[in-house]
């Protein structure tokens, strides 16, 4: 059992990378605390367990004096054991742990293996990945035994083993699925500036060329637009706009905004707000169905958008004017001076007048 042992150790540190004196010092830890469970020994006087690192023997010490029982090969044999099993299954979760956390942020591939809660736990082979609830499109359904794709998001150290967090709704989900399909992308050609998303329904992903010859658009549509095609299918039916990037913020909002076509804008650079006005058949268009177009676009711009028909906009400019000037003061009535009298003798009766005469 002696010498089986340092071999055991020996073959850990080569096929686990574990260091062999870590090994030994848990070993003899484990079997120290084992031994003093069992024997009659102060809880004053130290137990010590030395294993030799030449023959692989395991002795026992109760303070300066070495313990002697027919008892402690057994213990040793059955501490060292576990130890060791323990040992082993550490260092495959930090190999797991290891491995995944340098693939932060990549797209990891699985099988569907159960639902929990909500949850969708992904078989990746050596261990187990967690999608949850909040990481998934309400558009998407997925049935046990599915392959399924998702971006890595967190890796956490946790009691059971390594907790790997997947995620469908993150923004970098569709920028890297953008990379897997377009070449250009993948080799920094062609730089992705913004994106903004509304999972499950839409995306919007601004794109700038630094190759003056191609045309950014165009190569992340594809041929006939099978690119986007299978960016769209991987998203189940998720809308992709794609938007050509311009350092022209006024181009920028105007492709973002597409197919709308804006009539006017109004830049307040120190508010990053921008008021645009459109005409009436283009108001919908511009905002979009529940706001989604405008949300997104101003996301992807990072301004806020404030969106005006001709008339709404004329009413705003009038509305404004009106404040400015204050409230309008209606004229005094003329003040009222002391009621003017008869003249002299202008009570007097004209008859009376002439009687007396």
């Amino acid at each position: 059992m002696e010498n089986e042992l340092l071999t055991i150790l020996e073959q850990l540190e080569r096929d686990r990378g574990i260091n062999k004196e870590i090994l030994i010092a848990a070993v003899e830890a484990a079997v120290a605390s084992a031994a003093k469970k069992i024997w009659s020994v102060d809880k004053e006087v130290e137990v010590k367990v030395t294993l030799d690192r030449e023959t692989g023997k395991l002795t026992a010490w109760a303070g300066e004096q070495e313990i002697h029982s027919s008892e402690f090969g057994r213990i040793a044999a059955q501490t060292a054991k576990q130890v060791v099993i323990q040992k082993i299954r550490e260092a495959e979760k930090d190999v797991v742990f290891n491995e995944y956390s340098v693939r932060l942020g990549q797209i990891i591939s699985g099988a569907v293996y159960r639902f929990e809660r909500g949850n969708i736990i992904v078989d990746l082979g050596k261990t187990e990945a967690l999608v949850p609830r909040s990481e998934q499109s309400n558009k998407e359904e997925f049935r046990q035994g599915e392959r399924i794709r998702a971006y890595l998001l967190e890796v956490r150290r946790e009691t059971r083993g390594p907790q790997i967090i997947l995620s469908r709704t993150n923004p970098n989900f569709v920028k890297r699925l953008f990379e897997l399909e377009v070449p250009e992308i993948y080799e920094g050609i062609i730089e992705v500036k913004a994106i903004a998303r509304d999972p499950g329904e839409r995306t919007k992903i601004g794109v700038f060329s630094k190759d003056e010859k191609i045309d950014c658009v165009g190569a992340c549509v594809g041929m006939r637009g099978s690119r986007v095609k299978n960016i769209v299918t991987e998203l189940h039916g998720e809308k992709i706009d794609i938007v050509r990037y311009s350092d022209d913020i006024k181009e920028y909002i105007q492709a973002a905004l597409s197919p709308a076509e804006i009539s006017q804008m109004q830049l307040i650079a120190d508010e990053k707000r921008v008021n645009i006005i459109v005409d009436e058949d283009q108001l919908s268009l511009a905002i979009g169905k529940y706001g989604q177009n405008v949300r997104l676009a101003s996301k992807l711009v990072g301004w806020e958008l404030d969106i005006y028909s001709a008339k709404q906009w004329e009413e705003k400019q009038k509305q404004a004017q009106a404040e400015q000037a204050g409230p309008t003061t209606p004229p005094a009535p003329p003040m009222a001076g002391p009621v003017a009298g008869p003249a002299a003798g202008a009570d007097e009766d004209p008859a009376q007048e002439e009687e007396e005469a």
